[in-house]
């Protein structure tokens, strides 16, 4: 009988190592990710992920400027297309801010 109590006890603590074990290891992941800001107004680039099909080696997967219109408090993201100005939704996982070298004008005219 004191061995089946023994083996409860290292059971117990083996179950309470590995909780702790768990837990430090999703506050360091939870640590090294990055949160993304998006600014109303800024441009995005797009991911294309059907492009994972085609193996090409100077074919990129991020397409084109976006502008962001309105970002929601879930993850999501409004877009707004440069060519037609079509609204769309996209989850904010697939984007990245896109930098220019141009500098901005600031001029009024």
């Amino acid at each position: 009988m004191l061995q089946i109590f023994e083996l409860e006890e290292i059971r117990n603590e083996a179950y309470n190592n590995a909780q702790i074990s768990k837990n430090r290891t999703e506050l360091f992941h939870d640590q090294s990710i990055n949160r993304k800001n998006f600014v109303p107004g800024r441009k995005d680039l797009l991911y294309n992920s059907r492009l994972h099909l085609f193996f090409g080696k100077l074919k990129t997967r991020w397409s084109g400027s976006y502008l962001v219109h309105t970002v929601f408090p879930h993850g999501a993201v409004e877009l707004s297309d440069p060519k037609n100005g079509n609204p769309f939704k996209v989850n904010g996982q697939i984007l990245k801010p896109f930098y220019t070298t141009e500098p901005e004008s600031t001029c009024d005219f």
